[in-house]
């Protein structure tokens, strides 16, 4: 008789799961009260779905910050290159683009759930719409999970359930509840890939400007460079947000005992003396018109104000007028534009939850529970966490197909 295997969540790793546990010939059970499975899924890379990073073992473990090494296992099995062949063997033509992130060549992450829906159908993996409340055990083995609508016997059970963040597409931490009744040991989940929150008032002053072709640089206490990268950001009521923000959140994870500070250089293409250059004939050619309109010409229209507050100029002083001091301290701020951190958003508005099952708890060649036999973890619910790029969603894929094939043989 086929060994029943349950899957407890309908995301990326459970999914995965599902498949690499009913491709060893398990008969397996998906329990996922979403009316729809991959929800989150569907979310992520702006609805795109960045499914990878097309890149090598060495750099997949350099952009995992936390507990990278427990993964090394998962992903000798399976890495970036296995997930781009999985997925075009079922069908999805995939594409790489800047920084070697991968999306479906449709632009459409419904292509990656219904891939991955069909697959199961293929391998009558048997999805039921109920919420399992907790796993029963034994003596000190897996038999059954227990859901709001039955209960399902199981030889083997896998929790994938993610993490805390976008609660509205599932993420309750209900994993992490299970995971503890079980005797295991949680990691205070906080959000990663995350808006920050400012108490710099210019921030609300700017709500809703968004800034392209920028450089971002995150610094520590000691002025060292935690991040720097090129792109873009947005301004909001609470502080700073957009692609490149969330990238540097992963980043910023010490802030019990440090203080960052983030520093926007707005003229990236330009260094200090072609700038200086620039802003010199711009007062040179219009020495009659406000020192306001020059900076107008520099700045989008709702951070000219604050350019000019951050200065301390007044903005009705004539071009002609402007001293030199003056001048530099443009280039300074144009190059340097400061903003203050004070810390990140709640985890529930985060993409991606920092924290989870102990890690030094599970076999990592397995997925399976040290103190469960039986159990097996996936995904989000575990403590580990990367940088944006795909690399979250490999730990996924990786992850979740080792639980399944280990839940299958074992």
């Amino acid at each position: 008789m086929s060994k029943q295997v349950i899957v407890i969540g309908g995301g990326a790793a459970g999914m995965m799961a599902a498949i690499s546990a009913a491709e060893r010939g398990a008969q397996v059970t998906l329990l996922e009260p979403n009316e729809r499975l991959g929800k989150k899924l569907n979310i992520t890379g702006k609805g795109r779905c960045n499914v990878t990073n097309n890149c090598s073992m060495e750099e997949l473990m350099a952009n995992i910050p936390c507990n990278g090494k427990f993964l090394y296992s998962a992903f000798s099995r399976f890495n970036s290159q296995d997930t781009m062949a999985f997925f075009e063997s079922l069908g999805v033509p995939l594409k790489t683009e800047r920084g070697n992130r991968v999306f479906p060549q449709s632009d459409c992450s419904f292509d990656i759930s219904d891939a991955l829906r069909r697959r199961m159908k293929q391998l009558h993996v048997q999805w039921v719409r109920d919420r399992a409340l907790g796993v029963e055990t034994a003596e000190g083995t897996v038999c059954a999970v227990m859901g709001e609508k039955g209960r399902y016997e199981a030889a083997a059970a896998i929790i994938a359930t993610g993490g805390v963040s976008y609660p509205g597409t599932g993420s309750t931490g209900d994993g992490y509840r299970m995971a503890q009744e079980l005797g295991h040991t949680v990691v205070e989940p906080r959000g990663s890939l995350v808006p920050l929150e400012s108490d710099d008032a210019s921030c609300g002053k700017m709500q809703g400007l968004a800034l392209k072709n920028v450089e971002l640089t995150a610094l520590n206490r000691k002025n060292k460079a935690v991040f720097r990268e090129f792109g873009e950001m947005l301004f909001t009521h609470f502080g700073v947000s957009g692609p490149l923000v969330l990238s540097a959140s992963a980043h910023l994870r010490h802030w019990e005992r440090e203080q960052y500070r983030l520093v926007i250089d707005l003229k990236p293409a330009l260094d200090e003396q072609k700038l200086d250059a620039r802003i010199l004939r711009d007062l040179t050619e219009q020495s009659n018109r406000d020192f306001e309109k020059i900076v107008a010409g520099l700045v989008p229209h709702s951070m000219v104000e604050v350019v000019l507050d951050k200065l301390g100029i007044s903005g009705e002083l004539k071009a002609h007028s402007v001293t030199r001091e003056q001048r530099r301290a443009l280039v300074e701020i144009l190059k340097k534009f400061p903003v203050s951190v004070t810390g990140s958003r709640p985890v529930r508005e985060a993409i991606v939850t920092s924290g989870g099952v102990k890690v030094g708890e599970v076999q990592p060649a397995t997925m399976e529970s040290k103190k469960v036999a039986g159990l097996y973890f996936a995904g989000e619910v575990l403590d580990v966490d990367a940088y944006t790029g795909g690399f979250n969603l490999q730990i996924a894929w990786a992850t979740g197909r080792q639980a399944g094939i280990s839940a299958a043989e074992n």
